[in-house]
């Protein structure tokens, strides 16, 4: 039986035969697992939003891969772990003097815990399947190399995130690294959109379009403008500086608050926690015309695409602000944290649609 061929777009189609040859590659199962562990970095990016707002990072000063995973069982043990938490410079200016008990303790641990867990979790989950469609020979061509780099970036993911605390840990430092809170932050949305991006690529695959989406120009400049908004964010999570006004859209009374300039406009930009939080207030506005463009291009081609973008875009705006007049009410806080990420997930959504070259709708 002759074999059929037929070309759309940039992508070869074929028939039956090319149709056993997927399913026994099973890149639809590939799919699913990946976009599971998507839901696994959403979830986990959330539980660092609540780890991050109760000051919980500094909790657990040491870093077991393997036998972190067990939490203290005994009194004792509970005890030895609050007292190397007292000898850090957070204890000894900011919780102790505010009077933390054990039963304080206990609850920051949890969350620190809790969230290095949900990263083993997330490891595991990956690996393991990982190997086993390995094995299977169930990947197709040109998709292990990018499998493996995904596994990478989960295990910088841990490493960054102990950097991130170790930077806490020294000295007199009451707080971690805004620089290193970013890059773990950023590391997870990143990795959470190549998730998606590939998963996509897999589904195509299964449709018998073996090439896969492009990045485009579109993709590029809405991504960097993106890229500064949540750089940003990341910084006003590591400085505390959320809480630099409850007001809105004013600051201190007026549009651009005071703020330190003795070393420099580029320094206070990195460093000053009102200007930063002014930067980050007013860019979201940068972003959301960059996204709106963006869901523009996408309606006539990919509608879902499109109402997912304007969703997470105007959620994520109205949450901002009432994090701000709540005075970073904990939970309004982590939600605006859970909705960047979902808002990072329909980017590469749409992202991975543009660069499929497609003029159809697509749903």
């Amino acid at each position: 039986m002759p074999v059929l061929h037929l070309r759309f777009g940039s992508a070869l189609i074929t028939d039956a035969p090319m149709s056993d040859s997927i399913k026994k590659l099973r890149p639809v199962a590939l799919s699913n697992w990946l976009l599971l562990v998507a839901v696994m970095v959403v979830v986990m990016v959330a539980v660092g939003g609540i780890t991050r707002l109760t000051e919980s990072g500094l909790s657990i000063t040491q870093w077991k891969p393997i036998t972190g995973a067990i939490p203290p069982l005994s009194q004792e043990a509970w005890q030895a772990e609050f007292e190397l938490y007292k000898a850090t410079g957070e204890y000894k200016n900011v919780t102790g003097p505010a009077g933390m008990d054990l039963a304080a303790f206990k609850f920051i641990f949890f969350w620190e815990w809790f969230h290095r867990l949900l990263g083993r979790l997330i490891g595991i989950a990956f690996a393991l399947p990982l190997v086993w469609f390995w094995i299977r020979k169930a990947i197709p061509a040109g998709y292990k190399s990018r499998l493996v780099a995904l596994l990478a970036l989960g295990g910088l993911q841990g490493v960054f995130g102990w950097f991130m605390v170790r930077s806490g840990l020294a000295g007199t430092m009451t707080d971690v690294s805004h620089f290193w809170l970013s890059i773990h932050l950023l590391t997870a949305l990143f990795t959470l959109g190549g998730l998606i991006w590939t998963a996509l690529d897999l589904r195509r695959y299964a449709g018998g379009q073996v090439e896969t989406a492009r990045w485009t120009g579109t993709a590029s400049w809405v991504g960097a403008i993106l890229f500064v908004q949540l750089l940003l964010g990341a910084w006003v999570a590591g400085l505390n500086a959320g809480l630099a006004s409850d007001s809105w859209p004013l600051m201190q009374g007026r549009l651009v608050p005071e703020f330190d300039r003795s070393q420099g406009i580029l320094w206070a930009a990195a460093h000053d926690p009102f200007l930063i939080h002014f930067l980050h207030r007013w860019w979201a506005w940068v972003a959301l015309a960059a996204l709106i463009v963006m869901a523009r291009h996408l309606k006539p081609i990919a509608r879902k695409s499109s109402v997912a973008i304007h969703a997470t875009l105007g959620t994520q705006i109205i949450l901002g602000i009432a994090t701000v007049v709540t005075g970073v009410a904990l939970w309004i806080a982590v939600a605006h944290q859970l909705v960047g990420a979902l808002l990072v997930a329909s980017f590469a959504w749409g992202a991975h649609i543009l660069g499929r070259g497609e003029t159809r709708a697509v749903g």
